[in-house]
């Protein structure tokens, strides 16, 4: 666990707008402390250098207790978990610029860049509009079913309630759909699948 002392002298630090450190020090305590198992899971499940992990939590907790020395928020494990996200985001953001004498010293040494070259860039845009067009082809239902499921993300339990039937019959559109979406870019025929 984090070092009470040292949470107590960080948050000493912060400048304090309307609400005592001792308060925030206590609903750290109570709230916070307790969530460094699911902190420490989110985590190590969403940053890449292992090694990195305790200071993250520490930053993580920083930034609670400063936010937190404004206003506590009502519900301690979104805020902390949001506050992770968006500390990861900000390291992300971070270690993705690149110092000008690196990019020249690449373009010295002529290395291939990962951006797909114009013929790729061609391709991709013909299979995007094969798909286009052979999602029009599915019957109207089957098609609703995989723009739901496999386009927009969502569950078999949202798009059955989105579309008004039963799970099972979602299933039974997805799989249908996706049949048909195969034979179709692969140049085989087929006819529709769905059980009347």
């Amino acid at each position: 666990m984090a070092e009470i002392s040292d949470m107590n002298s960080k948050s000493a630090g912060c400048a304090s707008v309307g609400i005592a450190t001792s308060d925030v020090v206590e609903w750290f305590v109570r709230e916070v402390l307790p969530l460094e198992a699911i902190l420490m899971h989110f985590l190590r499940h969403n940053w890449r250098g292992s090694s990195d992990i305790e200071d993250l939590r520490q930053d993580v907790y920083v930034r609670v207790c400063e936010a937190a020395q404004k206003q506590l928020p009502e519900q301690a494990k979104p805020f902390v978990l949001m506050t992770a996200r968006n500390l990861l985001i900000d390291r992300v953001r971070r270690e993705q610029v690149v110092p000008i004498e690196a990019a020249a010293d690449l373009e010295a040494l002529g290395l291939a860049m990962d951006a797909p070259g114009p013929e790729r860039i061609v391709i991709a845009r013909d299979e995007l509009r094969q798909v286009q067009a052979a999602l029009e082809k599915l019957p109207p239902r089957a098609r609703e079913a995989v723009v739901l499921g496999r386009i927009e993300g969502l569950t078999g339990r949202e798009i059955a309630h989105r579309m008004g039937i039963a799970e099972g019959t979602v299933s039974e559109h997805l799989a249908n759909g996706i049949c048909i979406l195969a034979d179709l870019l692969l140049g085989e025929p087929s006819g529709p699948r769905i059980k009347k």
